[in-house]
């Protein structure tokens, strides 16, 4: 018998976040996979075989999850955010496509609110023309391309969404980051520092450009940066629908 693969997500923070999708997904599921904080925010009950894993793990995960697939277990991988936003759901796929007898697996992927749409959502609408979202961390790709995409974003006049700016082992890289935005951006753009929103412990701060430090975000900080239309009004933050 073959079982099903579910990759999810858990949303940024708030359980009212998570999908009714995915809530029945994890109702039915014989295991859930996934990063130590993510597994840790399900709930346990009998049939339900939770399995934690560090970080930077995440094809040995994605394999784990397709092995028990195999053998007729219902599955679900879990991620914060959505599963396809610098989640698991490239891993399993990958995974996949490494292994061609986990092919004939059932594999569904559901929709979840990420910390990008979560942020935005709490000041305003600073997305609310076309935008882009970069992963700051070099784990997984060379510093250059980090660089040359985000130059290239800001010329191209983006609003951009920035996960994973800045973490202890690499706390220079975002304010290369700031640096750059400053050589191709004016000192007046609006930058949101949206950390662990959704969460008891939010803290969202919308300053400008000029204003902008490295040490206001860490990883749990997802951070905004609007276009050159971008504008306050009082509290609120938006980008108009129209350019030009």
């Amino acid at each position: 018998m073959i079982g099903s693969v579910t990759v999810v997500g858990l949303g940024p923070g708030d359980e009212a976040l998570i999908t009714p999708e995915v809530t029945c997904a994890l109702a039915v599921a014989t295991d859930v996979v996934g990063y130590i904080p993510y597994v840790a925010r399900i709930p346990s009950r009998d049939g339900l075989t939770l399995h934690a894993s560090d970080n930077r793990v995440e094809l040995e995960r994605a394999t784990h999850a397709l092995e028990m697939a195999a053998e007729g277990r219902r599955v679900v991988v879990v991620s914060s955010g959505d599963p396809g936003v610098f989640a698991m759901a490239s891993a399993v796929f990958e995974a996949v496509e490494h292994t061609p007898r986990f092919a004939s697996i059932n594999i569904r992927v559901m929709p979840g609110i990420t910390a990008m749409l979560a942020a935005a959502a709490r000041v305003g609408a600073p997305l609310g023309h076309d935008f882009c979202a970069i992963n700051l961390s070099d784990n997984l790709k060379p510093w250059e391309i980090v660089e040359r995409r985000l130059r290239l974003a800001a010329q191209a006049d983006f609003a951009m969404a920035f996960y994973n700016p800045r973490s202890a082992s690499r706390p220079h890289q975002f304010a290369r980051a700031l640096d750059i935005l400053r050589e191709e951006c004016e000192a007046t753009r609006l930058v949101i520092f949206a950390r662990a929103v959704a969460t008891p412990e939010e803290d969202i701060n919308i300053v400008t450009l000029a204003e902008a430090r490295a040490e206001m975000a860490d990883m749990r900080t997802v951070v905004l940066v609007g276009n050159a239309a971008t504008r306050r009004i009082g509290p609120y933050a938006y980008t108009p629908r129209r350019a030009g």
